[in-house]
């Protein structure tokens, strides 16, 4: 009996390597700092799928431990964003507020951002917001991020960004890019 019950996972283990997506790979990948930067190829369109990512922890008010969690400069579909990723519920769109530090500068609340997939993930991609926020990444050394919500508490989670520069040039090579919003003097 005890033989069929390896036999089992055996083959279920085998067999789950075969639904592996084969172009999904960290072949290519490069580092700069903290940073994980990512070349590939998209095998329909032969366009770069260029990515940088950092990790981090995250904490919830709901949950006991901090878990990983990501954050990615990305273009898609030719659009530049920032994503977070969490491995619990961070909130909504209605109910949710967005707030990020750099460092010691002034942080800013009530980002303009959207909850996506399952509630466990935001993009900050409305082109005014995403500009203010990716004029302060270069040469900053830690991100702080804070999500208030009515139905999932409050979640917090900091990133280290040594080799923001690189990762940022790398990420939106053939993406168009916001235009930062000018500083106010008066």
């Amino acid at each position: 009996m005890r033989g069929v019950a390896w036999m089992g996972i055996i083959v279920a283990g085998l067999s789950g390597g075969c639904a592996r997506d084969i172009y999904v790979s960290n072949a290519g990948e490069t580092r700069s700092g903290e940073w994980y930067i990512s070349q590939q190829i998209d095998p329909v369109t032969g366009a770069p799928l260029p990515s940088a990512s950092v990790f981090g922890y995250g904490s919830n008010s709901y949950v006991d431990f901090p878990k990983l969690s990501g954050f990615q400069l990305t273009c898609f579909d030719d659009r530049p964003l920032a994503r977070f990723s969490f491995s619990f519920k961070i909130g909504n769109d209605r109910e949710s507020v967005f707030g990020y530090r750099f460092d010691d500068r002034p942080g800013h609340t009530d980002v303009d951002a959207r909850v996506i997939k399952d509630r466990q993930m935001f993009v900050i991609e409305e082109p005014a917001a995403l500009a203010t926020f990716l004029s302060e990444l270069p040469g900053s050394r830690r991100l702080y991020i804070r999500i208030r919500s009515l139905i999932a508490g409050r979640t917090s989670a900091e990133y280290p960004l040594e080799g923001s520069e690189a990762a940022l040039r790398a990420a939106f090579a053939n993406c168009p890019m916001p235009a930062i919003p000018a500083k106010r003097t008066s």
